[in-house]
């Protein structure tokens, strides 16, 4: 890394002439690889031992991306076309490593970011892991909407004799053969994991504690997302959604009837509001339908064998899978900052998120998926290029005095 410029070996620092990415996930990945295209270097710090740690480590073995390849690349570099329209876990993990190796992007590994801060004295962003200090005129934070698992507090865990584990340590329902199992959360990462139980004779009883829009991943033999969004560009979005919300009811049915009551609010809205994904079934739908999987109310307490539920019936279950999904993880490190939510969601709703003050920059947290990344990055990346190529920006590439 000839761009960095290294103090003293024993005070370990660092001055960054280009930005300080912080993430090796997909987010991290795109804008970093925009940058070097443009010739701006930076430099990626990852708290794990590789890219990707969250697709690698962190997620289920039966997993394919929700949407079809098209809408799930990075920039400046598509998939192989010989993968499927939904490429599978490893196919995807593949491509990023590729990606990574395409554009020589060599992240510093092992790099917990404990803390990053913004010196006004001095125009620069201090950023600190455990072993090192770097310094740099920008910062981008790349870490994701789903950087930490959420663990719900439901009374009575500590008294559950079985397996209780959140989907971020599922992989396989091989695990769980045979069990009644309680899967806490009817999301995307909820339904399939139910549906992969049932392909290993359990029996997952799934619970369904808010309403929830599920509508098929194909209509008419047309992605779903693919529809919406030419819809988009000739209707307003609530007219979209009756729309189809109405080709769902054709294609599977009224879900009110499974125990799956829609929200009043349509899935397009509610995304925007809220980031609240849509579940787009794969086949757990027939499955509830057929009984194989039980849909219940939310639980009001766990017990030694099982759990009380708010409808007042009680189950014994062997194991608990809290399929409750993530967070943001960016108000642990990063310091004087309010251009976050308590949420650690940008203020600024997309499209126009990716911004901050004093050279900070976010990627990845749209709750647009991977084509709301994709759009991040390209702006990001065009607008330090913008700025590196100025007299100005050359002369304060020199190293300051450092804090």
């Amino acid at each position: 890394m000839d761009f960095l410029n290294e103090d003293d070996q024993q005070l370990k620092r660092a001055w960054v002439q280009g930005p300080i990415i912080v993430g090796a996930g997909p987010s991290g990945l795109a804008v970093s690889a925009c940058l070097l295209s443009n010739g701006v270097p930076s430099v990626i710090l990852e708290k794990t031992d590789c890219i990707a740690s969250l697709w690698k480590n962190k997620t289920y073995d039966c997993l394919k991306l929700h949407l079809p390849k098209n809408f799930c690349e990075l920039p400046l570099m598509g998939f192989p076309k010989n993968f499927p329209r939904y490429p599978t876990k490893q196919q995807f993990i593949s491509y990023m490593e590729s990606y990574a190796a395409h554009f020589s992007i060599e992240p510093r590994f092992n790099q917990m970011v404990q803390m990053a801060e913004f010196h006004c004295s001095c125009r620069v962003w201090r950023v600190k892991t455990q072993d090192f200090e770097y310094f740099s005129r920008w910062v981008i934070v790349a870490t994701g909407e789903n950087a930490e698992p959420i663990i719900p507090e439901i009374l009575g865990t500590e008294k559950f004799q079985g397996l209780i584990v959140h989907s971020s340590d599922y992989k396989s329902g091989y695990r769980f053969r045979n069990q009644r199992v309680l899967v806490v959360g009817c999301g995307n990462s909820g339904m399939e994991i139910s549906l992969d139980l049932c392909r290993h004779n359990a029996i997952p009883h799934m619970v369904v504690r808010n309403s929830v829009h599920v509508l098929p991943r194909k209509m008419f033999g047309f992605s779903t997302f693919a529809i919406a969004m030419t819809l988009l560009k000739w209707l307003p979005l609530r007219l979209v959604d009756k729309v189809l919300l109405l080709m769902a009811n054709f294609i599977v049915g009224n879900p009110d009837r499974l125990g799956l009551k829609r929200p009043k609010t349509g899935p397009l809205e509610l995304k925007k509001a809220t980031g609240k994904t849509p579940v787009l079934d794969v086949g757990s739908l027939s499955l509830i339908k057929a009984g194989r999987i039980k849909v219940m109310e939310g639980v009001r307490e766990i017990t030694r064998k099982g759990a009380k539920f708010i409808d007042g019936q009680e189950k014994e279950f062997d194991s608990i899978i809290l399929a409750t999904g993530y967070k943001s993880n960016v108000l642990s490190w990063l310091k004087s900052c309010d251009f976050f939510t308590e949420q650690g969601m940008p203020r600024t709703p997309f499209p126009n998120s990716w911004r901050g003050e004093n050279g900070l920059y976010v990627v990845g947290l749209t709750r647009s998926g991977l084509h709301g990344t994709a759009l991040d990055a390209i702006k990001i990346a065009e607008h330090i290029v913008a700025l590196w190529t100025t007299e100005e920006c050359q002369k304060n590439l020199e190293i300051p005095v450092l804090p």
